[in-house]
């Protein structure tokens, strides 16, 4: 008899409004206890959002098609010196892989003055249009999701601190096809270090998770929903109670697959530390309180070889 097929979970929020949701309601519990469930076992699920009309869905993707098309010199003036929040271009380990980071991006001009660097001094508008409008509707799903896990956890007191504890980076990636018929690492296996990210992709499904077994699975996903994945700060924030996923991308056939992806991460200086409530004898605490940038400086350095390491978090601030 053969196995059945794994796949992630789908959990529908088009009954629940962006703003405004009750949890006393009986869908919000509903739909709650799926994400608590989906991110404790599988550290992702396949979120079904109606929030976001057809035509924007659309207008972000001609966007990063005109943005992938500018000139290397114009990508080049996107720099960071954070990792992986600047530019990364088709680097040897990953060359089909290239990816443009816009960090603060919901604060006011941020994305207007990304295009001037970009575009020069016109900028580009109706990019500023889409991927402001696209961001801030998933941002209000980012922050159902998150209310959700905190309220589960029994921790309500916590919820405005958490929710005001972060800022955002949008992220738009593009993954060439590859050379051969035989499928390539788009994107090599690893761990989110932020909170939370909302993952979404043209019509190439190119995106596997790792289940707790060891097993890779496809992340398939529609044109009306999103590939939600916690990240370890998530991990650490709630003493292990969820799931940080590995997972990767495997391009093949002839199709470039385009991504566009919101990235919660805590704000500049703010200490990931699991409230008391969450530490016990059943619990004991995982991680010691650590700067989430500076995990990042050292994961990515030379020094720390973090690529290396098989739970770079632990290795880090292991309690």
């Amino acid at each position: 008899m053969g196995s059945e097929t794994i796949r992630i979970p789908i959990i529908d929020f088009s009954e629940l409004k962006q703003e405004g949701c009750k949890s006393s309601t009986l869908t919000w519990e509903s739909v709650k206890n799926h994400v608590k469930l989906a991110l404790e076992e599988f550290g992702c699920f396949e979120a079904k959002f109606d929030q976001i009309p057809k035509n924007l869905r659309n207008s972000v993707f001609e966007a990063l098609k005109q943005l992938f098309e500018l000139p290397l010199e114009n990508k080049q003036r996107n720099m960071s010196g954070k990792p992986y929040h600047g530019y990364i271009g088709q680097a040897a380990t990953v060359p089909l892989y290239e990816s443009i980071g816009i960090e603060h991006a919901l604060a006011p001009g941020t994305i207007e003055n990304f295009t001037k660097l970009l575009w020069s001094d016109q900028g580009n508008l109706d990019f500023s249009r889409s991927i402001q409008a696209f961001s801030e509707k998933l941002s209000g799903l980012d922050q159902m999701i998150r209310t959700m896990v905190v309220e589960s956890l029994g921790i309500e007191k916590h919820i405005d601190e958490h929710l005001e504890s972060t800022d955002y980076v949008v992220r738009v990636q593009k993954y060439d096809c590859p050379q051969g018929d035989e499928a390539e690492i788009g994107l090599v296996s690893h761990t989110d270090k932020n909170l939370l990210s909302i993952l979404y992709q043209n019509e190439v499904n190119a995106l596997e998770i790792m289940t707790k077994d060891g097993q890779w699975i496809a992340a398939q996903s529609s044109p009306n929903s999103f590939i939600v994945i916690v990240g370890d700060a998530f991990h650490a924030w709630t003493n292990g109670r969820l799931h940080s996923a590995h997972h990767r991308v495997m391009m093949f056939g002839d199709v470039v697959r385009y991504s566009i992806g919101l990235f919660t991460v805590p704000k500049d200086g703010y200490i990931i530390k699991a409230p008391e409530d969450l530490v016990d004898e059943e619990h004991p605490l995982l991680f010691k309180p650590y700067d989430h940038v500076k995990f990042l400086e050292l994961f990515y350095s030379e020094a720390g070889k973090g690529m290396m390491s098989p739970n770079p978090l632990k290795a880090y601030c292991g309690a």
